[in-house]
């Protein structure tokens, strides 16, 4: 049996900074002149532990002749696992440590799991360099999580966010129905999510102002789509980037027409 780990330490090594990172709403929108935003989809069946909360932070749905599943949909800082976060800079550490978002903030957990589902995450993943050794500080115990404001700040975010999350699911389960047959191929053959645009997103709840968030996105979309253009492993990243650019071109210019 391996040994349990409750303590744990970053070094900032930098080498968790890389990749997607989901976002609360307030903090993609606050970053989103730093980060390439999307909503990854991500279909949990019903059965599995992570259901319950999953439904309470996402949406559920009940396909024809199957059982109910539930879906997070998570606002996303799209970026492929090669490529580091734009606010990590040369030297390895963060550049907006005062403002990073609270996903950040909570590593190495996890508000998307019960609290008491969250030993794993304490394990550094290949390459980290995360201190887990005696000498660092104690974070979970009796599957409590010591020092939780962060965890409860992010929790809390996402609770209260849920709302808006449904009725932009409602919008585009209604005007995309392909996306409810992808969900239930996730739950058939497990892996892969259903990515969406910002776009999308911006027109079905329409309260957001359109024009600045879009006029803010587009210069980092343009820019991932710079990086990703020699490289055809990220050829699906550099396609979205690019279309989703086109996307927030019209918004920021039919907003200031109008």
């Amino acid at each position: 049996m391996s040994a349990r780990v409750d303590r744990f330490r970053c070094t900032a090594c930098g080498k968790c900074c890389y990749g997607a990172l989901p976002l609360t709403l307030d903090d993609a929108l606050a970053h989103a002149g730093r980060f390439p935003l999307a909503l990854v989809w991500t279909a949990v069946p019903q059965g599995v532990k992570s259901f319950p909360l999953t439904a309470k932070l996402g949406i559920t749905l009940k396909p024809k002749k199957r059982p109910q599943i539930a879906v997070l949909i998570a606002l996303t800082a799209y970026i492929p696992e090669v490529l580091p976060c734009p606010a990590l800079s040369e030297s390895g550490l963060c550049d907006i440590q005062e403002m990073k978002p609270l996903r950040c903030r909570t590593m190495p957990f996890y508000p998307y799991r019960e609290e008491a589902d969250q030993a794993d995450l304490l394990k550094p993943r290949q390459g980290w360099l995360c201190d887990t050794s005696a000498s660092a500080p104690l974070v979970y115990e009796n599957k409590r999580i010591v020092e939780r404001a962060d965890f409860e700040l992010e929790r809390a975010a996402l609770l209260t966010q849920a709302q808006v999350m449904q009725q932009y699911a409602d919008y585009m389960l209604k005007y995309s129905p392909w996306i409810a047959d992808h969900l239930v191929a996730q739950i058939i053959k497990p892996g892969g999510h259903v990515i969406t645009s910002l776009s999308s997103f911006l027109t079905a709840t329409k309260k957001l102002d359109s024009t600045d968030i879009a006029g803010r996105q587009l210069p980092v979309l343009l820019s991932f789509a710079e990086r990703t253009a020699a490289l055809p492993e990220l050829a699906d990243y550099h396609r979205n980037y690019l279309g989703w650019g086109k996307e927030m071109s019209y918004l920021a210019g039919r907003a200031c027409a109008e």
